[in-house]
C-alpha cells in the first residue's frame, strides 16, 4: 500500500515537470507572444530563408519574430508580417532586409531605424526593404561569366591585355656544299 502512494506522488511530479517544459518551450519558440508586443508588414521581392518564426534583429539583438508570411498575388512579392517587442520603437523611414549569420549561416530579418520624427504605429507597413541575396546564383555569374563570348571578369575589368605572339622568322637556310 505505502509504494502505491510513492509511486502515484513520483508520477504527479513527472507531469507537472513536463507540463512546466511544455510551457516554457512554447513561450520561447515565439507562439506564445508577449502582451503588448506590436506588429509591422514589408514586402520583400526575395524572401528565400525567411518562415514563420525567423528572427526579427536591430542592431543584433532580437527585437522580434515573424508571425505570417504569405505571397501578395498582385504583385507577386513576399509580404512579412513582423511582431515587434513593445519596448522598440521604428520610424516610419524605418529599412528591413533579409540577411544571413555569415556566408551560408540561417536568414533573419534586420531592421534598421531611419532618421524620421514620425514613428510606425501597430500594422504599419516598412516600405523601404532589401530582399535576400541569392550567393549562388553569384557565384555562378562570377565563374561562367567569361564563357561564350559575354565578357569575362578579366575582359575590361583592368586586367592587362595579352601581348602578341611573336612572328616566327625562318630560319637561314644554310649553303649548299
Amino acid at each position: 500500500m505505502k509504494s502505491s502512494t510513492v509511486e502515484t506522488l513520483i508520477g504527479a511530479a513527472v507531469i507537472l515537470i513536463a507540463a512546466a517544459f511544455f510551457f516554457f518551450a512554447y513561450q520561447t519558440s515565439g507562439q506564445g507572444h508577449a502582451s503588448g508586443a506590436w506588429r509591422v508588414s514589408a514586402e520583400f521581392d526575395n524572401a528565400e530563408g525567411v518562415s514563420v518564426g525567423t528572427d526579427v534583429r536591430a542592431a543584433g539583438v532580437k527585437i522580434g519574430s515573424v508571425v505570417d508570411f504569405t505571397l501578395n498575388p498582385e504583385n507577386f512579392l513576399a509580404n512579412v508580417v513582423m511582431e515587434i517587442d513593445p519596448k522598440v520603437q521604428l520610424t516610419e523611414d524605418a529599412t528591413a532586409k533579409v540577411t544571413a549569420e555569415g556566408l551560408l549561416g540561417s536568414k533573419f530579418i534586420a531592421l534598421e531605424q531611419g532618421g524620421a520624427d514620425t514613428m510606425l504605429a501597430d500594422g504599419g507597413v516598412i516600405s523601404n526593404t532589401q530582399g535576400a541575396v541569392d550567393i549562388w546564383s553569384l557565384i555562378s555569374q562570377a565563374m561562367f561569366e567569361g564563357r561564350g563570348g559575354q565578357g569575362g571578369a578579366a575582359e575590361g575589368a583592368g586586367a592587362a591585355p595579352e601581348a602578341p605572339a611573336p612572328e616566327e622568322t625562318p630560319a637561314p637556310e644554310a649553303p649548299a656544299p
